[in-house]
């Protein structure tokens, strides 16, 4: 079974795009996913001009992979690495702790992601 940051069951996290290293909405992962696309994120357009800054353009659709692109709002599995990084630099978006798969602990701390945690208003 795959855990979340609570230590439940993972939930999806986004579908519309579908999201994860699967491509199945879900932030799991395997040894083959040098990324660690494990943290479930509702991203921002601040994160998404920061993180094309960095090479990875999560804007603009690319019609040969099939992806629409993003927009603020969706919810993305992002690398656990990337979104450090995006913490670091002090544009990291909120975190979807029940769709955060719990490998991310391996590369951020538990409570850095629940201080992160997406608040619905």
């Amino acid at each position: 079974m795959l855990v979340n940051l609570l230590g439940k069951p993972l939930k999806i996290c986004g579908c519309s795009p579908k999201t994860g290293w699967y491509l199945d909405g879900y932030c799991k992962t395997d040894p083959s996913d040098l990324g660690n696309h494990s943290i479930c994120s509702v991203v921002t357009d601040t994160f998404l001009k920061y993180t094309k800054s960095q090479g990875n353009n999560l804007i603009d659709p690319n019609l040969l992979m099939e992806f629409p692109g993003l927009k603020a709002g969706d919810h993305w599995c992002l690398c656990a690495e990337r979104w450090e990084q995006a913490r670091i630099d002090g544009v990291a978006p909120p975190v979807i702790i029940e769709s955060t798969n719990l490998s991310a602990t391996q590369v951020v701390p538990l409570d850095i992601l629940k201080s992160f945690a997406f608040k619905i208003i």
